[in-house]
């Protein structure tokens, strides 16, 4: 069933747990997760990141994700990530999207307070909830450029303020907020420095749920200490593609031993493993694992 962003975050806050939120870039991962989803009965957001329109096109995906989560038997958000602007989230939201993130982060604070304000009064007016991003989540270790940015970031610069986060939460409106504090988007090349304490005092600060980005590659113990803390959506791409992609080439592999292989059974082993990648994360969010 389809559910808002609001709705299905909530739902993880009274349990004292996180959504996982997946990115799908074709049927294959949309399949995968809303299959995990079902088989383990629990909520779960689909997302569609505007950068990801040069995989495959927005108004091709839009529909198709939606339909899923109508026949889905769990509740499911249909999430737009990462929008760059007013009129990207607009189009998401008009093509039936309950949530939308609108990323100003790299903007200055007063114009990615002026942005996400716009996105959140239309989104409101038409029923759905948006995520806004404070702080940066390109840089997990000090020094690290933020693309955009023609300077290096600080740690104060890159990890988010807690009376900021409380301040940009009052005058937007906003309904969750993806904070910063040490994961990096994609794949690391060193081992993060978390700041999981920093979760606690934004929580406290801001009183809405929040959003880890830049998860991948984490410990369960990193995950969870998070969700306690008070994450309650947690982005999650990079590592379940990189799972789908290498059973794809394991299969190809296996098979070239007989010369032959079908590109729907390539497609079919890349789905199998995602799903079950995409459980494992579930369990992890709900503290189950």
């Amino acid at each position: 069933m389809l559910v808002t962003l609001k709705e299905i975050l909530e739902t993880a806050e009274g349990k004292g747990q996180a959504v996982g939120a997946f990115n799908c870039t074709g049927l294959e991962s949309l399949m995968a997760v809303i299959s995990a989803a079902e088989e383990l009965n629990h909520p779960v957001i689909i997302q569609f990141a505007e950068g990801h329109g040069k995989l495959i096109d927005f108004d091709i995906m839009a529909p198709i994700m939606l339909s899923f989560a109508h026949k889905a038997t769990v509740p499911v958000c249909v999430h737009f990530d990462h929008g760059e602007s007013f009129d990207s989230c607009k189009k998401a939201i008009d093509a039936g999207f309950t949530g939308v993130m609108i990323d100003g982060s790299s903007l200055p604070y007063e114009e990615n307070i002026a942005l996400t304000a716009k996105v959140v009064e239309y989104a409101h007016e038409k029923g759905a909830s948006v995520e806004a991003e404070l702080g940066s989540m390109y840089a997990s270790e000090v020094g690290a450029i933020e693309p955009g940015k023609n300077q290096e970031l600080s740690t104060e610069d890159a990890y988010t303020d807690p009376d900021q986060a409380k301040e940009f939460t009052e005058r937007t409106g906003v309904d969750a907020l993806a904070v910063s504090f040490g994961t990096s988007h994609g794949v690391y090349l060193t081992k993060p420095v978390l700041d999981l304490d920093r979760v606690t005092l934004i929580k406290e600060k801001a009183g809405i749920p929040l959003v880890m980005h830049g998860g991948s590659g984490l410990t369960t113990s990193e995950f969870q200490t998070a969700i306690r803390n008070g994450i309650r959506k947690v982005n999650y791409y990079t590592y379940m593609i990189m799972e789908g992609g290498k059973a794809a080439a394991d299969y190809v592999k296996q098979a070239d031993d007989q010369g032959i292989y079908f590109f729907h059974d390539i497609m079919n082993a890349a789905r199998d493993a995602m799903k079950k990648q995409v459980m494992e994360e579930i369990r992890v969010f709900a503290l189950e694992k």
